[in-house]
């Protein structure tokens, strides 16, 4: 009788050739990703260009796409104001909300044009936008804190310009595109702003804490003279924003200073204005160094 055959049945050289060929596979996309992982790590801004390169590509879509998500959400708050109060009563509670706005930023404008005027006797002139543009999109879930607007350098944007929306600053650019540009919002990370209190000089800096809040840190440190509800105003300081733009509202006091909450919050903003750097020369001067990175 012959001896059974101890070969497997599922035995073939073509399964080796599949096996040695997925482990192969496997071991580049593991080189290729240990390499970009280092390269994320020491050259952040590497591939800037192709960032940007897509940002253009898919600016269009995503104009669409927020143009559809605003009419959507602009019906769904007319609904629910329906319910509540009504459309009119909801429409009249927004523009309640911006005449707070406007008034807070009024007191802060005059209180510096007077001191302004008094020390060296200049006339501040309102600075016409650089262009209007509508937010396309901005990050929810990450540490660090972007939006993008379908303006880029072909509309005269560039880096380091102030985003306002018609509520308060919104961030400042941080890298242009042809046609569309990535914003540092307020609330990132790394954001830094002086600011001062509206309605008088307690001057401090609002710090973006990557979780949607910001940090106000005074900068004369004893006691703090804080209080809930306070409203803070950029101060000019560090020249990329004009003085008197409303930022935030005090929500919590702390020891150096509070939290406050962003008075122009991105998720609920549709079009903003980008801004000429309120004094060129002084921006230049405290420019960080991911700026200076995304210039050369």
């Amino acid at each position: 009788m012959a001896p059974p055959n101890q070969r497997r049945s599922s035995y073939s050289r073509r399964a080796q050739y599949n096996v040695f060929t997925g482990y192969i596979l496997a071991g580049l996309g593991a080189l290729v990703g240990a390499v970009l992982l280092g390269l994320s790590f020491f050259q952040p801004n590497l591939f800037g260009w192709a960032r940007s390169g897509a940002n253009d590509a898919v600016t269009p879509a995503a104009e669409t796409t927020a143009t559809v998500r605003s009419g959507t959400r602009s019906l769904w708050e007319s609904i629910t104001g329906y319910y509540r109060a009504g459309s009119k009563n909801a429409e009249l509670e927004r523009e309640m909300d911006i005449a707070r706005i406007r008034l807070a930023e009024a007191r802060a404008i005059e209180q510096e044009n007077r001191r302004l005027k008094a020390l060296i006797g200049l006339q501040d002139a309102s600075s016409k936008p650089v262009a209007l543009a509508r937010l396309i999109g901005s990050t929810a879930s990450s540490t660090r804190r972007f939006a993008y607007v379908g303006a880029g350098r072909s509309n005269g944007v560039k880096i380091g310009m102030p985003v306002r929306s018609p509520r308060g600053v919104v961030g400042r650019i941080l890298e242009v595109g042809a046609n569309s540009a990535r914003v540092l919002l307020l609330t990132d990370s790394e954001s830094v702003l002086p600011v001062r209190r509206a309605k008088d000089e307690v001057v401090a800096f609002a710090e973006g804490r990557g979780d949607g809040l910001l940090r106000i840190r005074l900068i004369n440190l004893g006691i703090n003279p804080l209080e809930p509800g306070d409203v803070f105003v950029t101060s000019g300081a560090g020249g990329y924003y004009r003085p008197g733009i409303a930022v935030a509202i005090l929500t919590e006091k702390t020891d150096d200073g509070g939290l406050a909450r962003l008075i122009s919050d991105p998720a609920a903003t549709d079009f903003v204005a980008i801004e000429p750097i309120f004094e060129p020369e002084a921006a230049i001067a405290v420019e960080t160094p991911i700026e200076r990175e995304l210039e050369n």
